[in-house]
């Protein structure tokens, strides 16, 4: 384990104690895999492109009114807090995700084939 020196107390700071408050690596591992099943989807089903266009428009209504109150909010178990601009940022990602799945699911017509 590595002690450092703290730059507010000038005492050493067990950096290693920090590890426990990360996301633990299967989390990770199972949200990426995760993301590529509903790419997969979304990828192949229609309905799911209209599905994931009305779950991304409310979250990001959500993630706009977190970000405009600017409310954190803390998540549980690994001792996180997303912050208010977080929230903003990512509310413009899901808007953008709504117009995709919007424009996908419901505008565009797929070609015929054959």
């Amino acid at each position: 384990m590595e002690f450092h020196t703290s730059p507010d107390t000038g005492k050493a700071a067990d950096f290693g104690a920090t590890i426990n408050s990360m996301i633990p690596v299967w989390l990770i591992i199972v949200g990426v895999l995760y993301a590529l099943v509903v790419l997969y989807f979304a990828i192949k089903y229609r309905e799911f492109r209209k599905f994931l266009s009305g779950a991304f428009f409310v979250s990001s209504g959500v993630l706009f009114y977190l970000w405009f109150t600017k409310t954190s909010v803390p998540i549980v178990g690994i001792g996180f807090v997303e912050t208010p601009t977080i929230s903003g940022v990512r509310a413009i990602i899901h808007f953008v995700l709504f117009l995709l799945t919007f424009y996908f699911g419901f505008i565009h017509k797929p070609k015929k084939s054959g």
